[in-house]
């Protein structure tokens, strides 16, 4: 059993939903991408979603493209993402790490070279955003035979054969893109959700994660009751973007905590 799916398993004979919050790797500053992600953990977090940077982030809105813009001006790579994970397990061998990005850094390394790195470093998934599963067959037996949970994207233009598909090839959890636009487009629809997830239900038994367009307690509270995890991006970089690099880590704490409670309450 993959730390993914121990930790969701962990969850629900607690009867708790999880959280998982995104943040770029090398934004503000590459010394601090560590620190921010041990402070996720130690407010709540039970997956962290670790950004890699990349110039065409076609799914992202303006606040991810813009993290992005800032790491790769600090000359942050995969390679070096990969090491911030291995750095991070130093200290926490427990927490699931899933790298989040696009096809074009993992072709310039090479499929095989990436998911040997990664599953050295303590990656437990990868969500590669413009890798449909029917072009990365290959890509996803790789992953899993390293132990590496490959985790696809559903979005509400999905339909119920799309939906079928992308439960056969994925592991550790499915990521719902809760709306029709980039990350931090817009806000959700509640009623829209609800009565999607249930066709997602149908389809799999692996936990469905919502993300984009949560911004707060009281919206993740409210994904919460129906889905087995939030994911929160776009709200936790505008707060490491305001706050700066020297007051980045105390921000991230202080907004993923009472996200956090509102989760157990």
């Amino acid at each position: 059993m993959s730390r993914i799916q121990s930790r969701f398993a962990a969850l629900r004979k607690q009867h708790r939903k999880a959280l998982i919050p995104y943040i770029t790797a090398g934004d503000p500053v590459p010394i601090l991408t560590v620190p921010l992600m041990r402070a996720l953990v130690e407010a709540g977090a039970d997956i962290l979603e670790l950004g890699v940077p990349f110039s065409d982030p076609m799914a992202d809105g303006p606040v991810i493209q813009r993290s992005a813009e800032r790491a790769l001006a600090n000359g942050v790579s995969l390679g070096d993402v990969i090491g911030m994970v291995h750095a991070f397990r130093a200290q926490d061998a427990e927490t699931p790490v899933v790298l989040m990005g696009y096809a074009n850094p993992i072709e310039a390394m090479g499929g095989e070279r990436f998911l040997a790195a990664a599953a050295t470093a303590g990656v437990d998934g990868v969500i590669v955003v413009d890798y449909p599963p029917e072009e990365a067959t290959s890509f996803t037996a790789l992953a899993k035979s390293r132990g590496i949970d490959p985790i696809f994207l559903l979005a509400p233009t999905s339909t119920p054969e799309r939906i079928q598909e992308v439960a056969r090839a994925g592991s550790g959890y499915l990521y719902y893109v809760s709306l029709k636009g980039v990350t931090g487009a817009a806000s959700l629809d509640f009623t829209d959700l609800a009565n999607r997830i249930p066709l997602l239900r149908s389809a799999t038994q692996l936990p469905i994660g919502v993300g984009f367009g949560i911004r707060d307690a009281q919206s993740a509270r409210r994904v919460a009751e129906i889905a087995d995890a939030v994911v929160i991006g776009s709200r936790i970089i505008q707060e490491i973007e305001t706050a700066g690099p020297e007051h980045a880590v105390a921000r991230v704490r202080e907004l993923i905590g009472p996200i956090r409670a509102a989760l157990d309450a």
